[in-house]
């Protein structure tokens, strides 16, 4: 992600009770194309794209870009989490210039129920954590999905403001950084 340096990424792969957080390879191209592609998936990211069109433009290797981990289960690609910048022109930030860490995640349905996406965000966020200490991460989801308000409150983010993006509520939340002796540091004025 934009402000690590170039040691920083890739990581080596994270590994969780039950999943692998890693760098995408050629070998997640059709779960990428099958994600993307899902209209369960799309009902929550502003709609699905044609297979067709996805098998077209989709690199050989996929999401290979910092701030990108495919989640993998034994052995293949369920999903993935990114931490980005959110881009300044959108509405909700805790600084006032924006470019705030941005955590976003997708899983494929077959894999959703079943705690995989709290393991990977979580593990994600700890990786980052360390990375980049004292940075705060806002998450923003529609507030009609209430699997990922669920998700967002279990791994520790709180509310800041809603608004109308995308066509639809927008709840906009922050987790704050942890301090060396465990604890939350104060949300930042803005």
């Amino acid at each position: 992600m934009t402000g690590l340096g170039p040691d920083a990424w890739p990581p080596a792969p994270i590994r969780t009770e039950r999943l692998v957080l890693r760098e995408s390879e050629a070998r997640d191209r059709a779960a990428f194309v099958e994600l993307f592609a899902s209209p369960e998936v799309g009902t929550h990211i502003g709609g699905h794209r044609p297979r067709g069109e996805l098998e077209r433009a989709v690199p050989e290797v996929p999401g290979r870009r910092p701030g990108l981990f495919v989640v993998e289960l034994d052995g293949a690609m369920i999903g993935m989490t990114t931490l980005d910048r959110r881009d300044a022109e959108r509405p909700g930030h805790v600084r006032p210039d924006g470019g705030e860490a941005e955590l976003g995640y997708l899983f494929l349905p077959r894999a959703w129920g079943r705690g995989y996406a709290a393991e990977a965000c979580s593990a994600a966020l700890d990786w980052f954590a360390d990375a980049l200490p004292g940075e705060p991460v806002v998450l923003c989801t529609q507030t009609a999905n209430d699997r990922a308000m669920r998700l967002a409150a279990k791994l520790g983010f709180t509310e800041l403001e809603r608004f109308e993006e995308y066509g639809a509520e927008q709840w906009f939340g922050v987790r704050s950084p942890v301090t060396p002796t465990g604890h939350s540091a104060p949300a930042p004025a803005g």
